[in-house]
């Protein structure tokens, strides 16, 4: 992957941190010609110039050039403002996902090829050998699940160099670079770019996020109270009150017309089958067929069967699974390879 046959151009995605940096290094080295771009996705004082200074910084050490690019009002439509319409509707959104798909292999794929070139590449912690994903070799770093909704087109044109990497190699290999001292000493990058502490304060710039409502059980009988159903999302365990119990219990459902909760022991979460919708597959497959799926990021996959029809499927799991949130994509793989995803329903 990084040995061409020709020296060809390559936009890495450039955020000042270390990944990123690193794969601006490693391509240069391996022959490519490198210029980076950092892309400004949402309004923060202070944020981006900081951070472009970090790529600045890398940029003028490697001799290349680096490009500001604004998509701040494109992020906002495709991703920010998706993630707050998706909480008032009581969905459990996955902005990640969605910038991925839109904005970082869609608007910057966009920008590489109006600059010429052939190749975008980032430091996702994933493999790619240009028709299909797979699973990066640090399974604690591996994000093929943000990439669950990409249109394979643009695999042909996508570098990630450090799919066969671990983190601490990556640290250790930036120690040979003194210009990335600072760098490398920084914290990790925030889940949610654009959230500082929590989500809440977000939607609290938008809607009343505190607005006391009733907790129902299963069966439709109110049992407590909660704070505003946006504080809530499925699988949550605390935050509510349940009348006369000291059982734990936890986020069932919610219901966002009628601000309520539905509440209900861990048992109640046993999710057997699920259906998606928005289905973006990155490989050729059947309308029926077994797979693992994973149905949020940091949850292990669980073999199933997928049953497709349109753009919608049913999931069938061999066992249950947990926590299951409306709104989360369901990823699909089969073994390592990552094969789609839809948006669960």
């Amino acid at each position: 992957m990084l040995n061409p046959e020709a020296k060809k151009k390559v936009i890495v995605g450039m955020s000042g941190g270390i990944d990123s940096s690193v794969v601006a290094i490693l391509l240069q080295e391996a022959g490519y010609e490198v210029e980076g771009v950092y892309m400004k996705l949402h309004e923060r004082g202070g944020y981006h110039e900081a951070n472009f200074a970090k790529v600045e910084q890398v940029a003028s050490n490697l001799g290349i050039k680096a490009h500001f690019l604004d998509l701040s009002e494109e992020f906002k439509k495709e991703v920010y403002d998706y993630f707050v319409s998706s909480y008032k509707e009581g969905l459990t959104p996955n902005p990640c996902i969605a910038c991925n798909k839109n904005i970082k292999f869609g608007k910057m794929f966009e920008f590489a090829k109006s600059v010429g070139a052939d190749l975008v590449a980032t430091g996702h912690y994933v493999k790619c050998d240009g028709v299909s994903i797979y699973e990066g070799v640090d399974k604690s770093k591996d994000q093929s699940y943000f990439l669950a909704q990409i249109d394979r087109a643009v695999l042909p044109n996508i570098l990630f160099p450090l799919g066969e990497w671990v983190k601490e190699n990556v640290k250790e290999y930036a120690k040979n670079y003194d210009f990335l001292s600072s760098i490398s000493s920084s914290g990790e990058s925030l889940e949610i770019c654009f959230v500082e502490n929590t989500y809440l304060e977000v939607l609290a710039k938008h809607m009343d996020v505190d607005m006391s409502g009733v907790a129902l059980d299963s069966s439709g009988k109110a049992v407590g109270t909660h704070k505003g159903y946006m504080h809530y999302t499925v699988g949550k365990r605390r935050g509510f009150f349940v009348n006369g119990t000291h059982d734990p219990h936890f986020v069932l459902d919610i219901k966002p017309e009628l601000n309520q909760i539905v509440v209900g022991k861990k048992e109640e979460l046993e999710v057997n089958t699920i259906e998606i919708k928005d289905i973006s597959l990155i490989a050729d497959i059947e309308d029926e067929f077994e797979c693992n799926v994973k149905v949020r990021y940091r949850t292990k996959s669980v073999p199933a069967t997928v049953s497709i029809k349109d753009k919608h499927a049913k999931i069938v799991f061999e066992e249950s699974v947990f926590g299951v949130a409306r709104g989360q994509v369901a990823a699909l793989y089969d073994d390592e390879k990552l094969l789609g995803g839809g948006v669960i329903v």
